[in-house]
């Protein structure tokens, strides 16, 4: 791809399929209006986040330079000019904030926006605080496909969405420890913080507390976040729900295979669309839902 067109990183744009998550569990993936207003919603999350993506790498081009992989971004290397990286990244800001006032989703999308920066800025540099925005960016992925159909929110959906995000943060920082194993952590300095025994003990509560809330979301009907929709039910305790189980905690331990024996997870959207078996986990995952839900 062009040098340009890699900078987007569109490859990363897969983070924000969750927010169809909404879409898939309120019954309306077979409504015409709700599944445009959510794939609006997707197409202005993949706007804000590579505008987050080129504004990172210029702030990070010197560190970049230091890493063996990232030396070949676009802007560490030197193949995309700093200038047009801020002037496109200006760009898609602004029609991801513009697109955004057409819907319901606009509070998620500015509020996306801001942590970002900020994340960019310092928080990333904050250990543990530096997850838990990830975390937070991927809930707001999920606020917005929920709220741009106008459909309930479901506590579990919040909870679940959060601890799985916060599980594959951990890994990711755990892989990039173990990337630069003996080396020097000058690329990411806050690396240090999650050197030792802690960062494992961190991805094992989190690993369990995930698995056990799923659980939970799919036997448990959900109280509904929503002032506008009170009596409608949630579609997770319905059964059936209980069959997706399995597979989730294949999942689940699956990736942590791949994190402890494989050395992966420093790139987590290439381990998801990668490896065969997690994605064929996935894949039955996803039918048992679409049978529970919509058959």
């Amino acid at each position: 791809m062009p040098p340009l067109i890699r900078a987007l990183r569109p490859r990363q744009w897969l983070k924000n399929l969750v927010v169809f998550a909404g879409l898939a569990f309120s019954g309306k993936a077979l409504e015409e209006r709700a599944l445009g207003m959510a794939a609006l919603a997707f197409v202005l999350f993949c706007a804000a986040s590579s505008a987050v993506y080129l504004f990172n790498d210029v702030l990070d081009r010197e560190r970049d330079r230091l890493h063996p992989l990232k030396q070949k971004r676009p802007l560490a290397s030197g193949q995309v000019a700093v200038g047009q990286a801020l002037f496109v990244a200006s760009l898609l800001a602004v029609a991801a904030v513009v697109g955004a006032a057409q819907t319901l989703a606009w509070p998620a999308i500015a509020a996306y926006l801001v942590l970002q920066l900020a994340y960019t800025l310092r928080l990333k540099h904050v250990v543990i605080l530096d997850v838990f925005c990830i975390a937070a960016g991927f809930l707001l992925r999920v606020l917005a496909g929920v709220w741009a159909i106008e459909a309930p929110l479901s506590p579990w959906l919040v909870a679940c969405t959060v601890q799985l995000a916060l599980f594959l943060a951990l890994c990711k920082r755990r892989a990039e420890l173990a990337a630069v194993a003996g080396g020097s952590t000058a690329q990411r300095p806050l690396l240090e913080e999650y050197e030792g025994p802690a960062i494992d003990l961190m991805i094992g509560v989190v690993a369990s507390s995930t698995v056990v809330t799923y659980a939970l979301y799919t036997l448990l009907p959900a109280a509904l976040l929503s002032l506008d929709l009170p009596d409608m039910e949630s579609r997770a305790g319905q059964p059936g729900m209980i069959w997706t189980l399995p597979f989730v905690l294949y999942g689940v331990l699956r990736y942590l295979y791949l994190v402890y024996r494989q050395d992966q997870g420093e790139r987590p959207e290439r381990i998801l669309t990668g490896d065969p078996p997690l994605l064929a986990a996935v894949a039955c995952w996803a039918g048992v839902v679409g049978w529970v839900v919509y058959l």
